[in-house]
């Protein structure tokens, strides 16, 4: 169930382009116009920008550190974190939009969800690929 060079290349695209979707939620002070996100930058800090921070920095090294250590080496965890990775980014793909259309205009991070939406489908399949192929 390893992952061929294609997939750990779009695994990799995959968080670059999330740590630019929380580039775009930072500017949009996503902490202070989505409830969920006040909710959980709050449980880092009283500070809900520092808290903001805190967990998407941490996001993006974990994502880094997950693809030096576990998807570019093969290791058989790396499958399971681009899965991990997936459902993070297809949630985002989906709900960004939602959330905009519900609002009636942009909301932070939005430009950026589709390309974590699309990137993930085509992860989705070269996962899909390679597991076949290894049957």
């Amino acid at each position: 169930m390893g992952m061929n060079a294609k997939a750990k290349a779009t695994f990799l695209v995959l968080v670059l382009i999330q740590a630019l979707h929380s580039i775009e939620e930072y500017y949009g002070k996503l902490w202070e116009v989505f409830p969920p996100a006040t909710y959980v930058c709050s449980l880092v800090s009283d500070d809900l920008v520092f808290g903001f921070l805190v967990i998407n920095v941490g996001l993006f090294a974990f994502g880094i550190l997950g693809y030096i250590f576990l998807v570019r080496t093969g290791s058989h965890f790396g499958p399971f974190l681009a899965w991990f990775w997936i459902i993070i980014e297809v949630a985002n793909g989906i709900v960004h939009p939602a959330w905009s259309i519900d609002e009636g205009g942009y909301t932070p991070g939005v430009l950026t969800a589709p390309f974590l939406l699309i990137t993930s489908i085509y992860l989705i399949k070269l996962m899909a690929k390679n597991s076949e192929s290894q049957t």
